[in-house]
């Protein structure tokens, strides 16, 4: 691949993979949390949070990252936090970048973590409270391990998002080699320039490839883990 790519479009490729990394662990957790949530409970604004939850599936994703540049930039409220206090810096940096593109996956973790849920049988959870497991280690125990392929479909089809996104990442932390350039905005620099035909080319067949993997190593290791699944609770 050394040989394919040039310099700099590995050094995008490797900087997509470390941002699409990172999106993926800011994202899941709240995921998890909220996707059990939505399944379980009823409660009031239950549908106003799960439109809230994905409303970055609808917006223009230009209007996600200018609110993120407007709340995570250097003068926004959450930006002067996080700088000031745990020392991240979002705007025009590479974690940004993650933000952004963690930000635009997490409705596709969400959905089929959600659905995951909704399809584990609770009379289990019940079973497992009722012989004096605390609802914390139901919920680890119990129900993840049975939603386990829906989480696993979610998280790849996450990743595999977040190393595509561009709108919400050039608006948020701009186009700036070996910081915010992405493979998408790498491929969206040799487009704009007179002499790109080939870079493009190069690029697309390395996005198809990656975005490809990413598809059937998700249907692999879904199918995979509910076989184990099965195979246990049988």
């Amino acid at each position: 691949m050394s040989d394919f790519l040039t310099p700099a479009e590995w050094e995008a490729l490797r900087l997509s993979l470390k941002i699409a990394s990172l999106a993926l662990a800011i994202s899941l957790p709240p995921a998890l949390l909220l996707g059990y949530v939505l399944a379980r409970y009823r409660f009031w604004g239950h549908s106003a949070l799960n439109a809230l939850a994905h409303l970055p599936l609808v917006l223009p994703p230009v209007v996600t990252g200018y609110v993120l540049l407007i709340l995570f930039g250097k003068q926004g409220a959450l930006g002067m936090f996080f700088e000031q206090y745990l020392g991240i810096t979002f705007a025009f940096r590479w974690t940004g970048a993650a933000l952004a593109a963690g930000v635009m996956a997490f409705p596709l973790i969400l959905r089929p973590i959600r659905l995951a849920f909704e399809a584990v049988d609770s009379k289990l959870e019940e079973a497992a409270r009722t012989l004096g497991t605390s609802p914390l280690k139901t919920f680890f125990l119990v129900s993840i391990p049975l939603a386990a392929p829906g989480i696993l479909s979610g998280a790849v089809l996450g990743f595999a998002k977040a190393l595509g996104e561009f709108g919400a990442t050039i608006t948020f932390v701009a186009n700036i080699p070996g910081q915010t350039r992405s493979l998408s905005l790498a491929l969206y620099t040799e487009m704009q320039s007179i002499d790109g035909e080939q870079a493009v080319t190069r690029l697309v067949i390395i996005s198809i490839v990656v975005a490809v993997t990413a598809l059937l190593a998700s249907e692999f290791l879904a199918r995979y883990v509910a076989a184990r699944v099965r195979g246990q609770y049988d």
